[in-house]
């Protein structure tokens, strides 16, 4: 089967709009008007063509998601992190959310706590409404239209909550546990927080977007972990336990933690994105470079950040992360955008060169 190989960028969603494909390949008839909910090319495993990726996708497997095909191969492709917009304002133990595109940052230090939020549009920072507490170590998540932020300190441990509307910050529920160097996950309506001090703190809580209640607590007490996935199917990567940096991953299943793959490289600080069976964890430590993809099971190196940092954030996807902020030599401003290009799925072609 002939087939154009091009590169990820090359494919718009205005080519791919509409998929017209044979249900029998060997029958032109069955050539679909409109978009076709499977089809089968040639000797290929049946493929989904509803916006939806294959959830395991296999050598020879096909699919359709989000404005382009994709075809699986056994090569692999290391990750990379590529330069996105400057935050407006440096600073560090900031909190991320939201998406790639879409993302939202909080807090921090720059010197002093802050109160800036910003949103990214997928090139460029612009300001959002501040935060009515300023205050470092806090955690976020949720979306840049529906955001949570939470804990943190202002020099004493904090219990605030916000909730972010895409303009402004209203106060939500106190946390019950007042810390900072906590993990968040999930969003403004089902929120997730883990972890923290002083001291190390093993401490769980569940958001329903107006008040926080206790979940399972974690195994391992930690301060400055990362975290990821949803209020029922979090991940909790690393931190520092008794002032060392741990490798402890742990997986939420919405009342208790269980036990995860290791991390390869120990470390607190670090940003987190995606879920709990596609996470990534960057960052952190002294500073570190280095990147980790989480399958549901286990840890794999990850492509290299460009500058090595300390107290980031994260928000985004193990596909299409975003790492913003943190500590090089000085507080950052460094934005970086992390695309996987890993494992069976990585080689492209457009509808309008053909197969």
């Amino acid at each position: 089967m002939a087939r154009t190989t091009i590169r990820t960028e090359d494919i718009t969603a205005s080519e791919v709009t509409t998929a017209k494909m044979a249900t029998d390949p060997t029958n032109a008839s069955n050539l679909a008007s409109g978009t076709v909910p499977t089809a089968r090319i040639g000797a290929f495993q049946t493929i989904t063509l509803d916006g939806t990726a294959e959830g395991s996708p296999a050598e020879g497997d096909i699919w359709y998601d989000s404005g382009k095909y994709y075809l699986g191969t056994s090569q692999s492709f290391a990750g990379t992190w590529s330069s996105g917009g400057n935050l407006g304002t440096a600073r560090n133990f900031l909190a991320g959310a939201g998406t790639q595109s879409a993302g939202l940052c909080m807090g921090g230090s720059t010197g002093s706590d802050s109160n800036v939020t910003e949103e990214y549009d997928g090139a460029s920072w612009s300001s959002g409404g501040n935060l009515a507490t300023a205050r470092r170590y806090l955690a976020g998540c949720g979306t840049q239209t529906a955001g949570l932020c939470m804990g943190g300190t202002t020099g004493s441990l904090s219990n605030v909550t916000e909730e972010y509307d895409g303009s402004a910050w209203s106060s939500g529920g106190n946390l019950g546990t007042a810390r900072y160097g906590l993990a968040g996950a999930g969003i403004q309506s089902a929120g997730l927080c883990m972890a923290g001090g002083v001291p190390d703190s093993n401490v769980t809580e569940e958001y329903d977007g107006s008040s926080w209640s206790s979940g399972g607590n974690l195994a391992t007490a930690r301060n400055k972990p990362a975290g990821a996935g949803t209020q029922s199917a979090g991940l909790c990567m690393g931190g520092s336990a008794s002032d060392v940096f741990s490798n402890v991953t742990e997986e939420y299943d919405g009342s208790t933690w269980s036990a995860g793959g290791n991390l390869g490289t120990a470390r607190e600080g670090s940003a987190g994105a995606g879920t709990q069976s596609a996470g990534l964890c960057t960052g952190g430590g002294g500073p570190l470079d280095s990147t980790e993809e989480y399958d549901g099971t286990a840890w794999s190196a990850g492509g290299n950040l460009a500058t090595a940092r300390s107290a980031l954030a994260g928000a985004g996807t193990q596909s299409a992360g975003l790492s913003m902020g943190g500590y090089a030599a000085a507080v950052s401003n460094v934005t970086e955008e992390y695309d996987a290009g890993t494992g069976s799925y990585d080689e492209l072609f457009s509808p309008s060169q053909g197969l």
